[in-house]
């Protein structure tokens, strides 16, 4: 009916049906255009698609550059803000390690000279260092760089993993070498071919399920539950170093009246800050296997 109405209404004004043939086809769209809210649609010339391709590809770069600054900022605040342990005198009081996972512990003793820890167990990636030494510096950059190489995926996975703390360089015996230590790269010495092993310690959420690394030189084992005698240093470490803060850890054991060293105990070393840290400010702990005495 509404339609039979504009039709008549339409006949009988003759003059209205005129003057739209003699509009424009082009103002009659854009006037129908710009009543309805919407551009009249046009041809874009070349250039003006490429500018529109580039601002495009300039505003994901921009979003995905946010986002890497971003995680930087958050990786470079674990470092920036870094964590304490408690402190049982001044030099430990300076110390500081960066907020990355670590392997855990519950301290089950405290003495002036050191404590005694339950430790976890946790996986580690390990690679046999070049060099008589555990703290010559090309060998062990050589076997950070390998082991480096594998957590930032260089493995079976091609997977990304986070790092963790500390580096601990151990001495183990070269028959039924027993992998035990804290936080994530160790170097250990092998007695008979006086040779070091270097071990980072794997992030907790992939368990047992670690991808395989592509480097056969890198190994992945599991590391027990344990306790163990930890005296905390700052400074640098030697071998020398090591070797007099050993023995003297070996000696205040021997009047703990609770816990005693385990039969075969082979010295860790835990460093738990990058290399541009200040030395009074680093932390690095020396460990040593213990187990409690039978009454």
């Amino acid at each position: 009916m509404a339609l039979l109405s504009i039709s008549c209404f339409l006949l009988a004004n003759p003059s209205i049906l005129e003057s739209k043939r003699r509009r424009n086809p082009t103002t009659v769209l854009a006037s129908a255009a710009e009543r309805g809210g919407v551009a009249p649609r046009r041809n874009r010339s070349g250039m003006e698609t490429r500018i529109s391709l580039v601002l495009a590809l300039a505003s994901q770069t921009a979003s995905l550059s946010q986002r890497l600054f971003g995680e930087l900022a958050a990786e470079t605040a674990k470092y920036a803000f870094p964590r304490r342990f408690e402190a049982r005198n001044l030099e430990e009081a300076l110390m500081a390690v960066p907020d990355l996972e670590t392997v855990k512990f519950r301290v089950l003793k405290r003495m002036e000279q050191y404590e005694i820890r339950e430790v976890e167990p946790y996986f580690i990636a390990e690679t046999t260092m070049p060099g008589k030494t555990g703290f010559d510096f090309n060998g062990a950059s050589q076997s950070f760089n390998v082991l480096a190489a594998y957590l930032f995926g260089k493995n079976t996975a091609s997977e990304q993993m986070e790092m963790t703390t500390p580096v601990v360089t151990r001495k183990v015996q070269s028959e039924g070498e027993k992998m035990e230590m804290t936080t994530p790269v160790i170097t250990r010495q092998s007695g008979e071919r006086d040779s070091w092993q270097m071990s980072f310690i794997m992030p907790s959420k992939y368990g047992a399920n670690l991808p395989l690394p592509k480097d056969s030189s890198v190994r992945i084992r599991d590391v027990p539950r344990k306790i163990v005698a930890v005296m905390a240093f700052s400074g640098l470490v030697t071998d020398q170093d090591v070797k007099i803060r050993e023995t003297k850890l070996r000696e205040a054991l021997k009047n703990d009246t609770q816990y005693q060293l385990k039969e075969d105990a082979l010295v860790e070393v835990a460093q738990f800050n990058p290399p541009f840290t200040l030395p009074f400010t680093r932390r690095n702990e020396i460990s040593l296997e213990v187990e409690r005495k039978i009454n």
